[in-house]
Protein backbone atom coordinates (compact mmCIF):
# COMPACT_ATOMS: atom_id res chain seq x y z
CA UNK A 1 0.00 0.00 0.00
CA UNK A 2 1.53 3.30 -1.06
CA UNK A 3 1.17 6.60 0.82
CA UNK A 4 -1.85 7.80 -1.18
CA UNK A 5 -3.66 4.49 -0.68
CA UNK A 6 -2.95 4.71 3.06
CA UNK A 7 -4.47 8.19 3.21
CA UNK A 8 -7.58 6.90 1.43
CA UNK A 9 -7.79 3.89 3.76
CA UNK A 10 -7.60 6.10 6.87
CA UNK A 11 -10.31 8.41 5.55
CA UNK A 12 -12.47 5.40 4.63
CA UNK A 13 -12.23 4.09 8.20
CA UNK A 14 -13.23 7.48 9.62
CA UNK A 15 -16.23 7.71 7.28
CA UNK A 16 -17.54 4.42 8.70
CA UNK A 17 -17.45 5.43 12.37
CA UNK A 18 -21.10 5.69 13.43
CA UNK A 19 -22.50 8.88 14.98
CA UNK A 20 -22.01 8.89 18.75
CA UNK A 21 -19.01 6.58 18.54
CA UNK A 22 -15.27 7.20 18.15
CA UNK A 23 -11.99 5.53 17.26
CA UNK A 24 -8.57 6.44 18.54
CA UNK A 25 -5.68 7.25 16.24
CA UNK A 26 -4.02 4.04 17.42
CA UNK A 27 -7.08 1.88 16.75
CA UNK A 28 -7.19 3.12 13.16
CA UNK A 29 -3.46 2.48 12.72
CA UNK A 30 -3.82 -1.02 14.20
CA UNK A 31 -6.80 -1.84 11.98
CA UNK A 32 -4.88 -0.93 8.85
CA UNK A 33 -1.54 -2.46 9.89
CA UNK A 34 -2.14 -5.90 8.30
CA UNK A 35 -2.63 -4.36 4.84
CA UNK A 36 -0.40 -1.31 5.16
CA UNK A 37 2.60 -2.83 6.91
CA UNK A 38 2.66 0.04 9.41
CA UNK A 39 0.97 0.99 12.65
CA UNK A 40 1.57 4.64 13.42
CA UNK A 41 -1.00 6.66 15.37
CA UNK A 42 1.06 9.78 14.64
CA UNK A 43 0.77 9.17 10.90
CA UNK A 44 -3.02 8.81 11.28
CA UNK A 45 -3.03 12.13 13.17
CA UNK A 46 -1.03 13.82 10.43
CA UNK A 47 -3.42 12.49 7.80
CA UNK A 48 -6.43 13.72 9.78
CA UNK A 49 -4.87 17.17 10.22
CA UNK A 50 -4.10 17.45 6.53
CA UNK A 51 -7.05 15.69 4.86
CA UNK A 52 -9.69 15.10 7.56
CA UNK A 53 -11.90 18.11 6.90
CA UNK A 54 -14.18 16.19 4.53
CA UNK A 55 -14.87 13.32 6.97
CA UNK A 56 -16.32 13.28 10.51
CA UNK A 57 -12.95 14.25 12.01
CA UNK A 58 -14.37 14.75 15.49
CA UNK A 59 -14.94 10.99 15.77
CA UNK A 60 -11.17 10.41 15.94
CA UNK A 61 -9.75 11.08 19.39
CA UNK A 62 -6.74 10.25 21.53
CA UNK A 63 -6.78 6.86 23.28
CA UNK A 64 -7.73 8.59 26.54
CA UNK A 65 -10.71 10.36 24.92
CA UNK A 66 -9.07 13.78 24.51
CA UNK A 67 -10.66 15.83 21.74
CA UNK A 68 -8.82 17.17 18.69
CA UNK A 69 -6.34 19.82 19.92
CA UNK A 70 -7.29 23.31 18.83
CA UNK A 71 -10.80 22.21 17.85
CA UNK A 72 -12.17 21.15 21.23
CA UNK A 73 -15.14 23.54 21.22
CA UNK A 74 -16.37 22.45 17.79
CA UNK A 75 -15.69 18.77 18.52
CA UNK A 76 -17.54 18.97 21.85
CA UNK A 77 -20.57 20.54 20.12
CA UNK A 78 -20.59 17.83 17.45
CA UNK A 79 -20.31 15.08 20.05
CA UNK A 80 -23.15 16.63 22.06
CA UNK A 81 -25.34 16.70 18.94
CA UNK A 82 -24.57 13.02 18.29
CA UNK A 83 -25.06 11.94 21.90
CA UNK A 84 -21.49 10.71 22.30
CA UNK A 85 -20.89 9.61 25.92
CA UNK A 86 -18.60 12.13 27.65
CA UNK A 87 -16.94 12.22 31.05
CA UNK A 88 -14.93 15.10 32.51
CA UNK A 89 -14.63 16.88 29.15
CA UNK A 90 -13.39 13.79 27.29
CA UNK A 91 -15.08 11.06 25.33
CA UNK A 92 -15.90 8.12 27.59
CA UNK A 93 -13.90 5.50 25.69
CA UNK A 94 -15.42 2.61 27.64
CA UNK A 95 -18.81 3.50 26.20
CA UNK A 96 -18.01 5.22 22.89
CA UNK A 97 -15.05 3.33 21.39
CA UNK A 98 -15.97 1.62 18.12
CA UNK A 99 -14.12 -0.95 16.07
CA UNK A 100 -15.45 -2.68 12.97
CA UNK A 101 -16.72 -6.09 14.11
CA UNK A 102 -18.22 -7.85 11.12
CA UNK A 103 -17.60 -5.17 8.54
CA UNK A 104 -13.88 -4.97 7.77
CA UNK A 105 -13.06 -1.54 6.42
CA UNK A 106 -10.34 -2.72 4.07
CA UNK A 107 -10.68 -6.03 2.21
CA UNK A 108 -8.16 -8.53 3.50
CA UNK A 109 -7.91 -7.15 7.02
CA UNK A 110 -7.98 -10.28 9.17
CA UNK A 111 -9.40 -10.08 12.68
CA UNK A 112 -11.14 -6.74 12.20
CA UNK A 113 -13.41 -7.61 15.10
CA UNK A 114 -10.84 -7.07 17.86
CA UNK A 115 -12.21 -4.98 20.73
CA UNK A 116 -10.91 -1.44 20.68
CA UNK A 117 -11.54 -0.07 24.15
CA UNK A 118 -8.39 1.56 25.42
CA UNK A 119 -6.58 1.63 22.08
Amino acid sequence: MDAEEYVEAVLSVVERIPPGRVMSYGAIADLLAPVSGRSSPRRVGTIMAKYGGAVPWHRVVAADGRLVPGHEVEARARHAAEGTPMRNGRVDMALAAWYPEDDPVVPGVPGAGVAAAGR
